[in-house]
């Protein structure tokens, strides 16, 4: 590991010299780690206003249609 100076002090190993210890776990290759494609078309969407999608309860869809209602008979009719 370390080297002998002329001295004879041990000089400290470089930190990217030693060797990394093997681990005891193998990967299971169905699970392969594939770098991500953030570009368009990629695996990330964009989030999207689903709002109009929601099923809203009731007294919110009557509130709605009340409103839209009320404006409707303010606007006078065609001639």
């Amino acid at each position: 590991m370390g080297k002998v100076a002329k001295g004879g002090k041990k000089v400290a190993a470089a930190p990217l010299a030693q060797k990394k210890s093997a681990k005891g776990t193998k990967t299971n290759p169905l699970f392969e780690k594939r770098p991500k494609n953030l570009r368009l078309g990629g695996d990330i969407q964009p989030k999207r206003d689903l709002t109009r999608y929601v099923k809203w309860p009731k007294y919110v869809r009557l509130q709605r249609a009340k409103r839209i209602m009320l404006m409707r008979l303010k606007v006078p009719p065609a001639i």
